[in-house]
This record gives structure tokens, sequence and C-alpha cells, in this order.
């Protein structure tokens, strides 16, 4: 019989999140993990596998985490545009009141390891893909709700809106104060498509 893991894998995979998040993977040595997690090497090995399983495991919690904050806010009731304007300004509410200014896990990520990271790239492709599903979803209901005109390409307004949240987080960690995160916010629902006149 294999010996009890004695050790909490959900806390080390925050732990381990959290530190791949403000200091990136190349800058992250095993021994650092070690003391963020207060995990041994030699458990941590056996649990993950690898550096590279460990930061796959906090790449898929941090998606899940961040898609299912997402998915609630796409989910709220009320007109397509306020729902967006609402989800883009909490991500630039997010973005500035982080002390650290971390950006996106996400798209650190494909900064940082694309494209030589296979593994990391369908994680961080799927997590996109994912979220751009849940935008197109309000879209559609807003296109069928005659809040965007009926030939509008939501697929392609979702990769849109997708493209500015990285871009905003981006932005945000570079620096940018909510004054200009939030005209950026502006010019994107600008640059949708208007409703038919009625």
């Amino acid at each position: 019989m294999g010996r009890t893991r004695e050790f909490d894998v959900d806390a080390a995979v925050a732990d381990a999140m959290d530190l791949f998040w403000r200091r990136g993977y190349a800058a992250t040595s095993v021994q650092d993990l070690v003391a963020a997690t207060g995990v041994g090497r030699g458990s941590l090995y056996a649990a993950f596998g690898s550096k590279d399983g460990l930061y796959e495991a906090a790449l898929r919690r941090y998606a899940e985490e961040s898609l299912g904050c997402m998915r609630q806010r796409l989910e709220r009731g009320g007109p397509v545009r306020a729902v967006l304007r609402d989800l883009l300004l909490e991500v630039v509410d997010e973005t500035v009141a982080d002390p650290q200014r971390r950006g996106c896990l996400m798209t650190n990520t494909a900064v940082e390891r694309l494209p030589g990271d296979p593994l990391a790239g369908r994680v961080v492709g799927r997590a996109l893909d994912l979220l751009a599903e849940l935008v197109e979803a309000a879209l559609r209901r807003g296109r069928d709700r005659g809040e965007l005109p009926p030939d509008a390409d939501v697929t392609a307004l979702a990769d849109f809106v997708v493209t500015t949240i990285q871009g905003l987080r981006v932005q945000g960690k570079a620096g940018a104060d909510r004054r200009r995160l939030a005209a950026v916010v502006d010019a994107a629902l600008r640059a949708l498509p208007a409703a038919p006149s009625q």
C-alpha cells in the first residue's frame, strides 16, 4: 500500500500558482517552490512529476478560477453593452488594485513560454477559447434581443473583446492608470456595431 500524501495538494498548487504568477516560470526555481509551498522537493516531484507538472497544475487552477468569475459576470442579466462594460471595468479595477501588477497568468505564460512549450500552449489556448465562447454567448443573446445588427459576426466580436481584456491586463501590468484603461474600455464599446434603427 502506498504512503498517504502528507500535504494538501490543492494548497500547494495555490501557493505555486501565486509564485509563478508573481515571478514567471523561468525565475521560479524548484527551491523557490519548496519554500513557497512548505512541501519538500521529493514530495513535490512525487505529486507533480516535475516543475513543469506543477506549473501545468497552477495554470489549470488559474484558468478554472478566472473563467468561473468571467462566467458569472457574463451571465448577469441586462443589455449586452452594459454587461461587457461592467466586465471590462472589473478587469481594469482588479488590475490597478493589485499592488504587484501581476497581470494575467495566461497572458504572462503566452509571452514567456510560447511557442516553445506545447503543454502551456494547450492550456492557455483552451482557456482563451473558453473565454471567447462565454463572450460570444453573451453577444449572441444581445443580438437575439436586437441590441446588435442581425448580421453581426459575434465570433469575431468575441475575439475582439478577449483581445481587449488581454490588452488591458498588459497595459495595466506596464503601469497604465485607471483613467487610461477606462478610456480603452469606452473605445472598445464604441467599436461594437450599432443596434439597428427602430
